[in-house]
């Protein structure tokens, strides 16, 4: 799902694509992309649930939990938050008839809090992976996959912050800038994503981030 997820984010924010395609079908590119983030990252905050330690003598936990201490779940329950702005943000995108005013409260502001969310879960995240590092030999992969999911969040905040519309004129801030953020972010992902794929034997579970631009 991650792998989908940030495929369609890539070829959304390809310089071409929405004139290929018209803005409104670029747009439900990216919303549809950010569907596959939000189930991915669900599926992966459940793992975190589960690894939780059980309460009493019962197993069962519910589908929802509260372990704020407990790095692995903060990673992944920031994660999902995150993808959850961005599916707000990117669903509000399609929508044409909406003033500066709202665009900014419903199309802006949550993709910044998203991007937010996702460069938190990814540093947490990468903390996690450090501690897996054993002095002496190479990284594990999981730290590989952490840092290039950190990169992927810090280009997607730089493109949020482009993305910013002025009040005065309606425009972005830097329409380029904030394509160029998106389509580096997502590459991050993908990469992020396929190297999950074969986990080493020895790695600790880490929820990766992604984004999605949203």
């Amino acid at each position: 799902m991650f792998i989908i997820g940030s495929s369609l984010f890539a070829l959304g924010a390809v310089p071409f694509y929405a004139e290929a395609v018209g803005l409104h079908w670029c747009g439900a590119t990216f919303f549809v992309g950010s569907l596959f983030f939000t189930c991915a990252a669900f599926l992966q905050y459940r793992e975190a649930v589960d690894a939780l330690p059980a309460v009493g003598a019962t197993r069962r936990r519910s589908v929802w939990s509260w372990a704020p201490r407990k790095p692995v779940w903060l990673a992944g329950a920031i994660q999902l938050a995150g993808t959850l702005w961005f599916n707000w943000s990117t669903a509000n995108a399609l929508l044409t008839n909406l003033s500066v005013a709202l665009t900014e409260q419903r199309v802006w502001r949550p993709d910044a809090l998203g991007s937010i969310a996702f460069l938190v879960s990814s540093g947490v995240a990468l903390q996690i992976a450090g501690r897996s590092a054993v002095a002496g030999q190479p990284r594990p992969r999981v730290w590989k996959i952490g840092v290039i999911n950190v990169a992927g969040s810090v280009a997607f905040g730089i493109s949020a912050v482009a993305a910013f519309v002025i009040p005065s004129s309606g425009d972005l801030l830097n329409a380029e800038l904030s394509n160029l953020g998106t389509l580096v972010g997502a590459l991050c992902f993908l990469t992020g994503a396929i190297l999950m794929l074969r986990p080493e034997s020895t790695e600790t579970p880490v929820p990766a981030d992604r984004g999605a631009r949203q």
